[in-house]
């Protein structure tokens, strides 16, 4: 890859034989992850503005169907607490449905718990990584000395003992240049999410004031 390395990246994935292809695909799924999480928990996304004055200004009209139509033709975590007042309003008449409050808070821990569950996808992929980095230098290791124990050309053992290690190193490198990353987007997005669930929360609490 470079002079430090002494080695390329061809020749890196040589030596690492078929896992390579396996830490490619978690490389792959984890910056798609990265970036799915980055567009999908955007604030505009969970909770558009005009969605929320939109609705709002449905509420203090009354005019519960309009403000159930913004929220089909726009599906968002916002709106989800929306229809699930809206059904609990529409039930409350009949006595089916719980409180608006209650249904508000069931559906805004849906929403909490979704969210959060879909960060925790890249602490998985961290911690799936480097196991399989291991699983490489296991392997290459046991390559290295059982290609010692059968070699009976004395010359020929520290070309064996290279090609071993060779692949312990390499899958063992990439499998932590895949989990480093995971690890601080994991960190990074779970605080953004969790400033994004206490946004669901007020905008909760204005919402049980508008069906007071």
């Amino acid at each position: 890859m470079n002079e430090v390395t002494g080695i390329t990246l061809k020749q890196a994935w040589t030596y690492g034989g078929p896992l390579m292809w396996v830490l490619a695909g978690l490389s792959v799924i984890a910056l798609a992850v990265i970036f799915y999480l980055l567009v999908a928990h955007r604030r505009g996304a969970l909770a558009p503005r005009t969605l929320v004055s939109d609705v709002f200004s449905r509420l203090q009209a009354k005019d519960y169907g309009e403000a159930r139509r913004l929220c089909d033709r726009r599906p968002c975590a916002f709106g989800m607490l929306v229809l699930a007042a809206l059904d609990a309003v529409r039930g409350t008449a009949s006595g089916v449905k719980p409180p608006v409050s209650q249904a508000i808070e069931t559906a805004g821990a849906h929403a909490a718990e979704r969210l959060q569950a879909s960060v925790d996808w890249l602490a998985d992929l961290a911690a799936i990584a480097p196991l399989v980095g291991l699983l490489g230098t296991v392997l290459g290791m046991f390559q290295a000395f059982g290609g010692i124990a059968n070699d009976l050309a004395a010359n020929a053992r520290p070309v064996v003992l290279a090609q071993g290690v060779s692949q312990a190193i390499v899958t063992t490198v990439f499998g932590l240049a895949i989990s480093i990353p995971c690890l601080a987007f994991h960190a990074l997005l779970r605080r953004r999410t969790a400033k994004r669930v206490a946004g669901l929360e007020s905008l909760a609490v204005d919402l049980e004031k508008a069906f007071a």
